[in-house]
């Protein structure tokens, strides 16, 4: 059972009013034993014990009510009585305070350490109650700071890694034709013109991507007919693949599979993921592309389109960070095989959007398989216009 930071307060005020009741029954035991204490000093004698019983027991009660005066017990007994409830009352609410205040400081202080800039500060966990949840998930908001920062920072490094490169190429060829004061030659002119258009795909890549990570990427969803658009890419990229020496196959058991999608992002989706195939597949390999209606996952019903390649295969500690920006997996995949290195994260985050998601099986020199889930029948998003 957890414990609650309203049922200490409860406990914490129960102690304090059984303590209290303890205090007064001692007293009052305490000054009720005086009384009689003083009484036989005072009243037993000859007189006294010559009397009858009743006489006796009238004698004791006019005794002690006569003693237990309301004036005497407001000023002398009920005043010291007063007193010490108050003092043992102030001590417990300090102590209580400071009970119940000391997580709060622990946090007050780890708050102002990350206002100056220390994302590594981490408050202890000493319970299950109101307070330690909140320690928690202090904790765990620092870790995504953390996480965002160092994520930052790669994204500036990566970013002016890969803009670096074509830049140099172009810098290069461009002083050497200062240099040399010669005619340049249409060779050297579509060089540049190629950078330049490797330049403006990686700005275009990195912007999309900022949007749809956003949450500011609009989407024009309309019903789409999956096969039909799969089919058509297929066609696209088939030259491409056969130019590598590679074998391209399109597999669909039903048609139409319609999902609500955006086609043109949906589009570039399965380009990516086929051009990565055709880039990391041997020459003699094959890749298929499967396409299954009303899969049952995770209790929703998807479309799936799988993309199977021959290929190098990934290694497992690898697939966790597949969809990283600029991400590559060991020297065979290389940014000198092409590519802006943001293709597989941003079909990741296209899929997404859609509500559906990407799953990857891979074996090392066997072979990947790209699964994407897309939400069938009349799923609509908040995000398409």
């Amino acid at each position: 059972m957890k414990i609650t930071v309203r049922m200490k307060i409860f406990a914490c005020m129960g102690l304090l009013v059984f303590i209290v009741s303890i205090t007064f029954s001692l007293t009052t035991q305490m000054y009720t034993a005086g009384l009689i204490d003083q009484f036989q000093r005072e009243q037993i004698d000859a007189n006294y014990l010559s009397a009858t019983p009743e006489e006796q027991i009238e004698i004791f009660k006019s005794y002690f009510l006569d003693k237990t005066r309301l004036d005497e017990l407001l000023q002398v007994t009920n005043g010291v009585r007063l007193s010490f409830f108050v003092a043992i009352g102030l001590i417990f609410s300090f102590w209580i305070s400071g009970v119940l205040t000391l997580p709060l400081k622990k946090l007050i202080s780890a708050i102002e350490r990350v206002s100056q800039g220390d994302l590594n500060v981490k408050v202890p966990v000493n319970s299950k109650d109101e307070y330690g949840k909140v320690a928690q998930t202090f904790n765990d908001m620092t870790l995504r700071l953390r996480e965002a920062e160092d994520a930052r920072r790669r994204l500036v490094a990566d970013v002016a890694h890969e803009l670096r490169t074509p830049l140099s190429i172009m810098q290069l060829k461009l002083e050497n034709a200062q240099q040399t004061y010669r005619y340049v030659p249409p060779e050297m002119l579509l060089r540049l013109h190629d950078e330049v258009i490797r330049l403006g795909l990686l700005v275009e890549d990195l912007h999309v991507l900022s949007l749809v990570e956003a949450g500011r990427l609009a989407l024009d969803c309309k019903p789409l007919d999956l096969s039909a658009r799969l089919e058509q890419v297929v066609d696209d990229v088939k030259m491409e693949a056969e130019e590598n020496g590679l074998e391209m196959r399109f597999y669909s058991n039903t048609r139409p599979v319609t999902v609500m999608a955006d086609a043109r992002r949906i589009t570039q989706v399965f380009i990516n993921l086929l051009t990565n195939a055709i880039r990391y597949t041997p020459e003699g390999g094959m890749i298929s592309v499967v396409i299954e209606d009303k899969v049952l996952d995770r209790n929703a019903v998807y479309s799936c389109v799988s993309v199977i390649d021959t290929g190098i295969g990934i290694p497992d500690e690898e697939l966790a960070h597949l969809f990283d920006r600029f991400y590559r997996v060991e020297k065979a995949r290389s940014r000198h095989t092409g590519g802006t290195g943001l293709g597989l994260s941003i079909a990741h985050h296209f899929v997404r959007a859609h509500g559906g998601f990407i799953r990857v099986m891979s074996e090392p020199d066997e072979g990947t398989t790209f699964t994407v889930y897309l939400p069938s029948g009349n799923f609509q998003l908040s995000t398409c216009k």
